[in-house]
């Protein structure tokens, strides 16, 4: 059964990624590290002792019948003793009910919900997503109707982009909205793969749907996005009719199974008195797509901390079975008959790996929170040079922890089924499920493909390339400290970093360079590696500033132990990424031919 790594989880926010710097700095408001510990050492007692024991059930799937959604037994009840713990509005604004508090707490509670379930944990991560697109676009009627209860979380949100046709390439989709002329729209058409779109959770779904106006320009500057609930929403804040739209089918998909994935019709005229399911405009028309990249962004770094959270869980697993497991006598074994297969240096190899991977992941991942979070302090003080570097490393980091962390994760699971060996292969040991539930996150929210484009044509060239160079450069610095700390105890680690970090910044001038020379198709062509190797590299670095906190202790000697294991075991591919990047473009170019 998994246990929340609280101490870990702690641990990787104060001192890696920058949590009690800025409580020292008094950047946070009125948050202390007392509460910090409290938030996350109950969050961690819920997930354990609530969430994971009823993570099994969500194998039943969904069934649906007449456009009604059964969730798994005993899902509609912890979601509502969830919400009743608050942790849904625990970054809203207060505002509206909301806690206030820093991304950084949203991101590190949300590991604990997606390790115990990451099916039950993506109606939050859709919720969340829907209340920061309407409270930063939505007009003040839909926010006083809506924006308070999808804090709370006793509604819940949906985000519908995808249509069978259209999936990355949204400039094709068809969903039209039709105004009616009191400022409602009425909206026709078919979505698909809709997490949580239908369920029992909640009394009202809000939606919020992407389509077309009558005059709308072609491609994707003529998408609109509009706020589309299942139940109209009185005046007096009661639910009225139900609105124009209904769960059609629910996927029978590879993992996730818990999670109601569904193909929603809007307007076919199964309820009102007209066809067309009413609707009203978030935004501004024609600028929906921008509206829902607050959204999406938002849905990016949660889907990395889905990674981070089934390397855990994955880890864990993996970790209890390898101690209980005798097969053999691992070499040196003094005790009775067979060892324990965590003994033998194979299984140990596979479980370092995987916890220092699952680590370095957190730890992109934390990083990232903290600098959405340091950028919106900046903002509030009224620092717009601190407002601009951060927000520039927020976009930095973002592709990095959406699409490293999940490799990650789908990586881990793998591994942790090999550990299992063939009782991995069997679906009562859970190895298997946490493998098919991680696959689906390095493809939606925009494909890991996609995020690499991301990286390398938007990311990179902020300032001009001179923040991923500064980026590098506070990389290095650690690096060098760890070779001036001059203990025997980290082995070779300065050396093996100050190697990975060299063929980051080459790859990384490469990259620019290319741009700049107009070369888009081979900076193209090594953006995948390109991204694996920022995140290996980057995440081992994380992995050394931890390792250098001096806590005096058994998990600082654990610490650094996992550090050197990673530096001396895993950074041997960045010199193969690298090359990949520098060297690769034109063999993938002219290996074209071969597909066939």
């Amino acid at each position: 059964m998994y246990r929340a790594p609280v101490e870990d989880i702690a641990f990787t926010l104060k001192h890696v990624a920058g949590l009690q710097a800025a409580l020292d700095a008094g950047h946070l408001g009125d948050l202390t590290d007392d509460l910090v510990d409290a938030i996350l050492t109950e969050a961690g007692r819920f997930a354990s002792e609530e969430v994971a024991p009823l993570a099994e059930e969500g194998e039943r799937g969904t069934p649906v019948k007449d456009g009604v959604v059964t969730t798994p037994p005993g899902w509609a009840d912890l979601y509502r003793n969830w919400i009743a713990g608050g942790w849904n509005s625990l970054t809203g604004t207060p505002d509206y009910g909301g806690q206030g508090l820093p991304t950084m707490l949203s991101v590190a509670t949300s590991e604990m919900w997606n390790s115990s379930s990451m099916a039950f944990s993506l109606c939050s991560l859709l919720t969340m997503g829907a209340v920061e697109a309407v409270e930063a676009h939505a007009d003040e009627r839909l926010k006083r109707i809506y924006l308070e209860k999808l804090i709370s979380g006793e509604w819940t949100g949906t985000m519908n982009l995808t249509e069978p046709h259209a999936g990355s390439d949204l400039g094709v989709l068809k969903t039209r909205a039709e105004p009616v002329g009191d400022g409602s729209y009425r909206i026709f058409g078919q979505k698909i793969f809709i997490t949580y779109g239908e369920h029992d959770f909640a009394d009202n779904i809000i939606h919020l749907v992407l389509a077309r106006l009558p005059d709308a320009p072609p491609g994707t500057k003529g998408i609109s996005l509009f706020l589309v609930p299942k139940f109209l929403v009185n005046d007096d804040g009661s639910l009225g009719a139900r609105n124009d739209l209904i769960c059609h089918s629910v996927e029978h998909k590879l993992g996730i199974h818990g999670s109601p994935t569904c193909t929603m019709i809007y307007g076919d005229g199964k309820f009102g008195d007209e066809a067309g399911a009413i609707g009203w405009l978030v935004g501004e028309e024609n600028r929906g797509l921008a509206c829902m990249f607050t959204m999406m962004n938002n849905a990016r770094l949660n889907v990395g901390i889905q990674g981070v959270a089934m390397a855990e869980a994955a880890y864990q697993k993996a970790l209890e079975y390898a101690s209980e497991r005798t097969q053999g006598r691992a070499p040196g074994w003094q005790g009775q008959g067979m060892s324990p297969i965590v003994e033998h240096p194979d299984i140990q190899r596979n479980l370092l790996t995987m916890k220092s991977l699952a680590q370095a992941s957190r730890s992109i991942a934390f990083s990232c929170a903290h600098a959405i979070d340091m950028a919106d302090s900046a903002d509030e003080r009224g620092d717009t040079e601190a407002a601009k570097f951060w927000r520039e490393r927020a976009n930095l980091l973002t592709p990095i922890a959406k699409a490293f962390s999940t490799d990650i994760g789908v990586d881990a699971a793998s591994i942790g089924v090999q550990v299992h060996g063939g009782m991995g292969f069997i679906e009562e040991t859970g190895a298997a499920r946490l493998l098919r539930d991680s696959r689906i996150a390095p493809i939606y929210e925009g494909t890991n493909g996609i995020q690499a484009i991301d990286l390398v044509t938007r990311k990179l060239p902020q300032s001009g390339g001179e923040h991923v160079k500064g980026y590098i450069g506070e990389l290095k610095e650690i690096a060098a400290e760890v070779g001036r700390k001059n203990n025997p105890d980290f082995g070779m680690t300065a050396d093996k970093l100050e190697e990975a970090l060299a063929d980051l910044e080459t790859a990384t001038s490469w990259l620019l360079q290319a741009l700049q020379d107009g070369r888009v198709e081979e900076a193209l062509a090594g953006a995948t590696p390109y991204q694996r190797l920022f995140g290996l590299t980057s995440g081992a670095i994380y992995l050394a500033k931890g390792a250098l906190v001096e806590t005096g202790d058994a998990l600082e000697n654990g610490r650094i132990a996992l550090c050197r294991f990673c530096a001396e075991n895993l950074l041997g591919e960045t010199s193969a990424l690298r090359n990949a990047v520098t060297e690769g473009a034109q063999s993938l170019i002219q290996a074209r031919s071969a597909l066939n």
